[in-house]
């Protein structure tokens, strides 16, 4: 009998303030070394930003238009086969592709040039909502809708190894 457990996954709580499931986990995301309350912070004063950047918008709305934009359907996973490694399109599954799409958005989010971080990802979450209505999908502002592309890319790109997958 095995003594490994599988891993079980905790539930998250809503947020105090919006009462959401999904800026719960995104605050948990934006926190290092166990600081929630300066996590909380940035992440509210984000929402702040946007409310007052977008007139008679909701702050939760754009937030989470801009992760369905940002999440990837397909990445590329290393396979190892004989002695070369292939590069295999798999496709995603729902709480990774989430989890993908909040870490690329904290990612480059710290890389812009705003002021503070609150502001950078205010910014960032902004233009990865945009939605250009000639093409009907997103305009590609933004680092994280890049990478969502470059993502796509490569898959696309190494389709022919996709039977390879496992």
């Amino acid at each position: 009998m095995s003594r490994r457990h599988a891993a079980t996954k905790r539930p998250v709580q809503n947020d105090p303030v919006y009462g959401n499931k999904l800026v719960a986990i995104f605050i948990n995301q934006v926190m290092r070394n166990g600081k929630k309350s300066i996590a909380e912070k940035i992440v509210y004063g984000a929402f702040e930003a946007i409310k007052a950047r977008i007139k008679n918008s909701d702050p939760i709305e754009i937030f989470e238009r801009a992760l369905e934009h940002i999440k990837p359907v397909v990445e590329v996973k290393s396979r190892r086969v004989g002695g070369a490694t292939y590069q295999v399109p798999v496709e995603i599954q729902v709480s990774r592709a989430l989890t993908l799409a909040m870490r690329w958005l904290i990612e480059f989010a710290s890389k812009r040039g705003e002021k503070n971080m609150m502001l950078k990802l205010a910014g960032e979450i902004i233009d990865a909502a945009d939605e250009d209505s000639s093409t009907g999908g997103s305009t590609g502002k933004g680092g994280a809708i890049k990478k969502r592309e470059d993502t796509h890319r490569m898959a696309e790109a190494n389709k022919a190894f996709a039977h390879y997958r496992w």
